[in-house]
């Protein structure tokens, strides 16, 4: 069990550290809302993180590329209205910005997220769980592994935006960056 954990650690942590959809919108969250406000959201990022892992790893849930592709551009909409919110708020206010990710934003992120799906699709074909016990390790090491880097993220937001939470700068340089995560997305 520790050689496969390893294994797994060291094929996730690129996949995971690297920026995407969701690093990015954690780590804009970190940036507006501080990190003790980012509970929810990424409470609700996890939870459907280790429900999409379990339920592809059923074999229940494999997707073929038109429905990645439809995934692709309905996540890119939403990345990209969530930088249209962010750039028409004004001065961060961070109550509000934690309020309006909560536990369902944090969800809807991870389905509309195409970047999980192929990494799911790609973990489970490298390392295919041989029974229900080893689907569920597969599926909290994977959850844990993400949750510790999106972590980093939301504290390197909140530490890089301190000093600019009170501009109208700050809200509009993460929305350009979640913007650019849109394009990226649709294009992908």
């Amino acid at each position: 069990m520790i050689a496969i954990t390893l294994a797994l650690l060291l094929f996730l942590f690129p996949l995971a550290y690297s920026p995407g959809p969701g690093n990015l919108f954690f780590a804009a969250l970190g940036a507006r809302a501080g990190v003790a406000a980012t509970g929810p959201a990424l409470a609700g990022y996890h939870l459907a993180t280790f429900a999409v892992t379990w339920i592809l790893g059923l074999g229940a849930g494999w997707m073929d590329p038109s429905a990645l592709s439809a995934i692709r551009l309905i996540g890119a909409a939403y990345v990209a209205w969530l930088a249209v919110r962010i750039w028409r708020a004004g001065p961060l206010r961070p109550e509000v910005a934690a309020a309006e990710a909560g536990l369902a934003g944090g969800a809807a992120l991870l389905l509309l997220n195409p970047k999980a799906y192929v990494i799911i699709a790609l973990m489970l074909s490298r390392f295919p769980p041989s029974g229900a016990g080893s689907l569920l390790w597969i599926a909290s090491v994977f959850t844990v592994n993400n949750l510790i880097a999106f972590g980093l993220y939301i504290a390197l937001g909140d530490r890089l935006a301190r000093p600019l939470r009170d501009s109208r700068a700050l809200p509009r340089i993460l929305a350009a960056m979640l913007f650019g995560v849109a394009i990226w997305l649709a294009l992908g």
